[in-house]
């Protein structure tokens, strides 16, 4: 089976990606620099649980250019998925050079060192809040997205720029993923979902922005490592329909290639909240808030062109993914006793 590397290998779906990838026979490498940006003793538990199922971890940062292509050189990996970035979208306006650092410098090792080693396909986690202005639902990936709102999805659509560049320049097949508010076990505590079910089992309030007049096209993390996994095998070719008289954002003349990954079905958040009610037995306090700067207030993936490459569509009902990911929340911290809830 092919060698395949993530980076990011500690994080939320980095984690649940190389556990998927090892059960299908693959040979995992991964990267992760467990930088405190959230809580790094739940990265480590993570990284643990791979390390036991023979995944080789490299603590490297992404930004440090000989640390990568030293990295790339030894393990000569035929695939990379590049997960690795500075995420939050509220945090890019306290700390914008860290996305500068990680998700422009970093990404720039990482399309070089696929260059150098000619993987045979980058797949990149891009996100759903390169959309950002626009008001036209659901998303689609033939959508122009020239306004973004926040750094962080400007670094994200810039990654999908210079991947493009990559692949028309040195004929590098990439593979970008629109990532649609991701949820689920081992989810990241700086998350909606996380901070919720925290919050009402501590009986403290909940801050529910914009009043709760929000949607958002919450996708199942398994969904997600499905929806990879499929397009491990599927490398993008030239779209020989592609024409530079009326351009297709999501495909090229080079082997490149942009996917939405999300549910397709907006919920409310106000009835996500009560999903985690419902879960938990208990009502929570609502702290409601305006619109933060650089969120949106809607986000609706299409995902047609997913569903036409791969066959698959996520589909993982609300209430069924909240409950899985507060079996696992509390099993994790111990506050209520779940069989294998220490398991990606």
């Amino acid at each position: 089976m092919k060698k395949i590397l993530v980076t990011g290998s500690a994080g939320f779906i980095g984690s649940h990606l190389s556990a998927r990838l090892l059960q299908e026979g693959y040979t995992v490498a991964g990267i992760d620099n467990l930088n405190d940006y959230y809580d790094v003793g739940l990265k480590k538990d993570r990284l643990e649980l791979l390390l036991q199922n023979r995944v080789k971890s490299y603590e490297a940062d992404i930004s440090d250019t000989g640390s990568v292509m030293e990295i790339f050189e030894s393990e000569k990996p035929d695939i990379v998925i590049n997960l690795a970035a500075q995420a939050g979208v509220r945090y890019s306006l306290e700390n914008p050079h860290a996305y500068i650092t990680s998700n422009i410098n970093g990404f720039t090792n990482i399309l070089e060192a696929c260059r150098h080693q000619k993987v045979e396909q980058l797949i990149y986690a891009s996100s759903s809040s390169v959309y950002g202005a626009n008001t036209s639902k659901p998303f689609s990936t033939s959508d122009n997205i020239d306004h973004p709102l926040s750094l962080y999805a400007a670094t994200k659509k810039a990654n999908e720029l210079m991947a493009h560049t990559y692949s028309h320049l040195y004929r590098l097949p990439t593979t970008g993923l629109r990532f649609f508010t991701v949820y689920g076990p081992w989810g990241r505590p700086d998350m909606a979902l996380f901070k919720f079910t925290k919050a009402i089992l501590e009986d403290r309030p909940i801050d529910v922005y914009n009043n709760g007049d929000m949607l958002r096209d919450f996708t199942y993390v398994d969904d997600i490592v499905e929806s990879i996994h499929r397009l491990v095998k599927l490398t993008p070719k030239p779209d020989p329909e592609w024409s530079g008289d009326n351009p297709n954002p999501s495909s090229s003349n080079a082997p490149y290639r942009i996917y939405n990954i999300g549910n397709n079905a907006p919920v409310r958040l106000m009835a996500f909240i009560e999903a985690i009610e419902n879960r938990l037995g208990k009502k929570g306090e609502k702290n409601f808030m305006p619109l933060q700067p650089g969120d949106v207030p809607e986000t609706y993936a299409d995902v047609e062109d997913l569903f036409r490459t791969t066959g698959f569509r996520p589909s993982t009902d609300i209430q069924d993914g909240v409950n899985h990911f507060i079996d696992w929340y509390l099993g994790y911290y111990s506050t209520e006793p779940v069989a294998e809830s220490r398991v990606i």
